[in-house]
């Protein structure tokens, strides 16, 4: 897997911003396939900062319906809460 398939996108969400500016944090969501270190590797490549920490968690897909018998689900994905050395940010546009 290369850098683009591992990182996916970084998500921006209202407790994501606050752990931005506070703890320095950022919520990327990654291949579920892939690992700590990967990931690390990738972010670091990509938005050319220093990474500290990684912690992962799979968010599994929520049960949804759709009109009256469509019944599914929405995607499993992995986040990766990854914590950046102080004075590094990943600029978002």
């Amino acid at each position: 897997m290369n850098t683009f398939d591992i990182v996916k996108t970084v998500r921006l969400t209202e407790k994501g911003t606050r752990q931005g500016e506070k703890l320095n944090q950022y919520t990327v969501v990654a291949d579920r396939r892939a690992n700590k270190i990967q990931i690390r590797q990738a972010v670091q490549e990509l938005f050319k900062v220093k990474v500290i920490k990684i912690n992962t968690l799979n968010v599994r897909g929520k049960a949804r319906r759709k009109r009256t018998a469509q019944a599914g689900t929405t995607s499993t994905w992995k986040k990766a809460l990854v914590t950046l050395k102080d004075g590094d940010k990943i600029i978002l546009t």
